[in-house]
């Protein structure tokens, strides 16, 4: 393995390829996102993957990895990481050209056995330049590096959904995330790359993006112990006000996508 995780993730990783493994052989398996960007936060993180297979998935194979992790989660209660795996397994061959004929997608709000593998613009540039293979080949040349023109077109979709979806928000710590999301599309247009929500939320305070910097600061407290704030009554009240203060910063992502959008 490429980086240094504690050892429960270390074991966790492990353990999910080698379960993954005993059903399908892989090709190889790819972290990306917080976890090899240095911004894993349990408790708020998933652990974000993509593996490829050397055959075509059965359908009795995709029904034994459909509830994998739900399993490893039950058969090991003490462990905090396996409901935190996301991602998609897919033969290799299928993925390349384009046309598969069943996948199994591990997401936020459930799991299903699909026909479409679709990678937007932020995952295929974490992959291609950030991406830690856990096992099998590291070939980079299996992920297309986004064009300029393809990050905006994918900032200008999440600035929408944000205008869509964040006009209120909830208890849940994912309100004030919305903060770090936006800064995170600020910082893809200005540089064309990637970076973690910590250092986006970071880097926004150092350039002075936003004129009401507090809301953003408490996001940053809460996102380095997120556990110490998920049940707590005065934080949970706080998020559920946030609604007007995302669409405050929505309005810099709209000036600043301006400039990129004729």
């Amino acid at each position: 393995m490429k980086k240094s995780f504690n050892a429960s993730m270390h074991t966790s990783i492990d353990t999910i390829v080698g379960e993954i493994s005993a059903v399908i052989k892989l090709h190889s398996f790819w972290l990306y996102g917080s976890i090899v960007l240095d911004d894993f936060r349990l408790g708020w993180s998933d652990i974000d993957f993509i593996a490829f297979t050397n055959e075509t998935i059965k359908a009795e194979q995709a029904d034994r990895l459909l509830l994998l992790r739900q399993t490893l989660s039950e058969r090991y209660p003490d462990n905090p990481y396996y409901h935190c795996f996301e991602g998609i397994i897919v033969n290799l061959k299928e993925y390349q050209i384009g046309q598969c004929e069943r996948l199994v997608y591990w997401g936020t709000s459930g799991q299903r056995i699909t026909n479409r593998c679709i990678i937007d613009p932020f995952s295929m540039q974490e992959l291609s330049k950030y991406g830690v293979t856990v096992c099998g080949t590291e070939d980079r040349d299996l992920f297309k590096i986004p064009e300029k023109a393809e990050l905006i077109d994918a900032v200008r979709q999440h600035y929408e959904g944000i205008r869509r979806c964040a006009m209120q928000t909830d208890g849940s710590l994912y309100s004030c995330g919305w903060l770090l999301d936006i800064a995170r599309c600020i910082y893809t247009l200005r540089t064309g790359d990637v970076i973690g929500k910590t250092q986006a939320g970071k880097w926004a305070l150092a350039e002075h993006l936003f004129s009401d910097e507090e809301p953003l600061k408490r996001t940053l407290a809460i996102r380095r112990d997120p556990p110490a704030f998920k049940d707590d009554p005065k934080t949970k009240e706080w998020l559920k006000t946030l609604g007007p203060t995302v669409q405050q910063y929505a309005d810099v992502l709209e000036r600043e996508l301006s400039h990129y959008i004729s």
